[in-house]
């Protein structure tokens, strides 16, 4: 691949990263409370969310 479809893949990685952590994040059951393996992955999910956003599409960030 030489790049033509970088974009198109980060946005969608990013609506489903984003989709994935909104709602594990904000997930509550019929009694007000959260769920930990929930939080733990929807953690997840933002972490790596940030981590394309920054780095792949803003450019922000360098890790090298």
């Amino acid at each position: 691949m030489d790049g033509t479809y970088d974009t198109l893949i980060n946005i969608v990685f990013l609506a489903a990263t984003g989709a994935i952590a909104w709602h594990a994040i904000r997930y509550r059951d019929e009694h007000g409370e959260s769920d930990y393996v929930r939080l733990l992955f929807g953690c997840i999910a933002a972490v790596f969310f940030f981590l394309v956003l920054f780095k792949d599409v803003l450019g922000v960030v360098d890790f090298g």
